[in-house]
């Protein structure tokens, strides 16, 4: 079973940057890409980035498309979300995925 677990968020001014962290275990295959979501109170969870294990394909969604950026490490099953210029509106609780198995979460609170 595959177990994620996520760190690094907290609170940041507007403009400033923080990284997450996802720890992956349990991982029988490269065969899927690893993904981060993020929840804001009241709004559904969305997708926002992923990447494949194999090849390091990246997809990001227009929200955050050149302010985040994702990167894996295949030897160390981690996965990093690395996120610049971050707004306001990027405060939410952050997900790690792979497959159908979710992290608990970590929070990321944008304020002045």
């Amino acid at each position: 079973q595959v177990q994620l677990v996520e760190s690094g968020g907290g609170l940041v001014q507007p403009g400033g940057s923080l990284r997450l962290s996802c720890a992956v275990s349990g991982r029988a295959s490269d065969a899927y890409a690893i993904k981060w979501f993020r929840q804001a109170p009241g709004r559904a969870r969305e997708f926002i980035a992923g990447i494949t294990w194999i090849g390091g394909t990246t997809h990001y969604a227009d929200s955050v498309k050149g302010r985040f950026t994702i990167s894996r490490n295949s030897a160390k099953n981690t996965a990093s979300l690395r996120m610049t210029n971050l707004k306001v509106e990027d405060t939410a609780v952050y997900y790690c995925n792979e497959e159908t198995y979710w992290g608990q979460g970590t929070q990321v609170t944008v304020t002045s």
